[in-house]
């Protein structure tokens, strides 16, 4: 066994994992918050990544701007989203909701490739290209970044949701909507709070993984990674979201270097096989959730 060939592969799949672990985040936001399963993640993901390409390339804005032009963009798709799509269809049965985000990630892809066609595209280099060393082992310059700034908006994220009002409102609504409520919470604001919140992160997550290793009109495949990792992790659990996504990227690291690329999918699959055979309602989720 050559030790260090697979502590850098592992190292790989942690860092991959943190990518994993922001799009959770960003999923298990909006699921706390409204109990909805939003199945567009990947898709509002690919257009941040996109409106990052457009802000950067065809405008030809500084990578700092473009960033927070892609973001800000983002999150206004997701209070529009809110506001026109799942407000009207509060107390309405789950499985609607759920149906709307599958027809919403469905017109986000067919909008990215009417604007943009379905061509790969490469994004500008912004990240330092000097080769990243962890002892003995190297990781690619692109991951080890990303990896880090990923590291470092989760715990941002984290920090403003423990101190900040709206984050301690959106964790009273997440507990219990109705005493939420009486203690004078605007429910349906905090609603639109998760989903604009969620929708930023995703596209941090997407301008990231684009950097990585390109944009498409199928950038929404990573979303049914994402899905792994927050039923692995337990729906409605922000830990399960971290501790998911470092698994199954390990994982998907392990299984691409022994057995080969085409059977990481295969390999976290089984992993969400045994994982819900043993714990229905994933590592750290609550007993309550409601499966569709």
């Amino acid at each position: 066994m050559d030790w260090a060939y697979l502590f850098e592969i592992a190292l790989t799949g942690i860092a991959g994992g943190g990518l994993y672990a922001l799009a959770a985040l960003a999923f298990v936001l909006v699921y706390k918050a409204t109990r909805v399963v939003n199945i567009a993640i990947g898709e509002m993901l690919m257009v941040g990544a996109y409106l990052f390409f457009a802000f950067a390339t065809t405008m030809a804005l500084p990578v700092w701007l473009a960033v927070l032009g892609a973001v800000l963009g983002t999150g206004l798709l997701g209070a529009v989203v809110e506001r026109t799509m799942i407000r009207p269809l509060m107390g309405e049965p789950p499985i609607s909701v759920f149906m709307v985000t599958v027809g919403l990630a469905s017109i986000l892809v067919g909008l990215v490739e009417i604007i943009w066609t379905a061509d790969q595209r490469r994004l500008p280099e912004f990240f330092p290209t000097a080769p990243v060393m962890v002892g003995e082992a190297f990781l690619a310059p692109k991951v080890a970044y990303g990896s880090l700034a990923a590291v470092v908006l989760i715990a941002l994220v984290l920090l403003l949701f423990r101190f900040w009002r709206g984050g301690v409102a959106l964790r009273a609504t997440a507990s219990d909507q109705g005493a939420a409520t009486m203690m004078g919470i605007h429910v349906p604001r905090v609603f639109s709070l998760a989903w604009v919140a969620s929708a930023m992160i995703a596209a941090v997550a997407g301008i990231v993984v684009g950097a990585i290793g390109g944009i498409s009109s199928s950038m929404g495949v990573f979303g049914l990674s994402v899905l792994v990792v927050v039923i692995v992790g337990g729906l409605d659990s922000v830990l399960g979201a971290l501790v998911g996504g470092l698994l199954i990227g390990l994982i998907e690291a392990l299984a691409g270097a022994f057995l080969g690329g085409e059977y990481k999918l295969l390999a976290t699959f089984i992993v969400l096989v045994v994982v819900l055979m043993i714990r229905p309602y994933g590592l750290f989720g609550t007993h309550e959730i409601e499966r569709l």
